[in-house]
């Protein structure tokens, strides 16, 4: 029942966050500056959450200042440099392009937990990861090995290969807190110290002329990110994480590109290229050897 549950969580999860890929897309039509919509996104995240954890969070200050370089993890990577790479790289990069890199993400937690030592990691881990690392790569040389010999790559698919990284450790830390807490506080304090980071790049955006300007579309991306992908997506991964843990929920992120790439044919007119589909097929294959158990004799 429990793993039931889990799963229902996991999928809500990533398919709020494929609306996040195809929503991002539509702020860079509309020349939403990526670091300002990342900050305004979990402002709103913050205010929305505040009367309703705000009690529990006082009483939890003294264990949250125990945990205060974990909480900085936890903002910094998922908050800031997931939230701001992603749409950073929408502005260079394919919808599809960057929901695929997120078939990656289970076997960069598993890289993580490995070097971590957070959670045991067994041979068939180790091969899934290299062959995933060879589906990226299919991804971002467009299977054009002139790309590869001239580092010549999409600056998109990069800012994605860095958010990929930055939520796999994420994932690995979420389980290393030392106190019991309710999701949606959990999710209000890494908010909170998300925004410390994506503080100053808001700024940046502002002493560099990126200004938004307000309008209906603005108003109704800004309450799809803030609701769904942030308050919905985050309070389904957090739970169907503590129960099935990190390795388990990180498959099921191959949604995220099945979902978005849907979306993205239909909104947008992206086509699904030879390239794409190898280097799903090659992630794809890495994951379901990374989950293979090895049975002893």
């Amino acid at each position: 029942m429990q793993n039931t549950k889990a799963y229902i969580m996991l999928v809500c999860a990533t398919l709020f966050w494929a609306g996040n890929f195809t929503l991002a897309k539509l702020a860079y039509l509309e020349n939403i500056p990526p670091n300002s919509l990342a900050f305004l996104r979990w402002c709103l995240v913050w205010i929305i959450l505040l009367p309703f954890t705000y009690k529990e969070i006082l009483k939890l200050k003294n264990q949250i200042k125990g945990n205060l370089s974990l909480f900085l993890i936890l903002g910094s990577t998922s908050v800031c440099i997931f939230t701001s790479f992603t749409y950073n790289a929408l502005n260079y990069t394919q919808v599809i392009n960057a929901s695929l890199f997120n078939t990656a993400i289970p076997v960069t937690i598993i890289l993580v937990c490995f070097l971590l030592k957070i959670e045991k990691t067994n041979i068939f881990q180790i091969s899934g990861l290299v062959i995933s690392v060879l589906g990226i790569l299919a991804i971002i040389t467009k299977l054009d090995l002139d790309i590869l010999l001239t580092l010549n790559f999409n600056k998109g698919d990069l800012f994605m290969v860095g958010a990929i990284i930055a939520w796999g450790i994420y994932s690995a830390y979420l389980r290393k807190r030392t106190f019991e807490v309710s999701l949606l506080a959990l999710v209000h304090i890494i908010c909170t110290f998300g925004l410390i980071f994506l503080l100053p790049l808001f700024i940046l955006d502002m002493t560099q002329g990126k200004i938004i300007e307000m309008s209906s579309n603005f108003f109704y991306i800004l309450a799809y990110v803030a609701i769904f992908p942030s308050i919905g997506s985050y309070y389904c991964w957090a739970g169907a994480v503590s129960i099935i843990g990190a390795n388990r929920a990180g498959i099921f992120l191959s949604l995220i590109p099945l979902f978005s790439t849907l979306m993205a044919i239909f909104f947008y007119n992206e086509q699904f290229q030879f390239f794409h589909l190898i280097g799903a097929i090659l992630i794809i294959l890495g994951l379901f050897l990374s989950n293979k158990e090895i049975k002893n004799a």
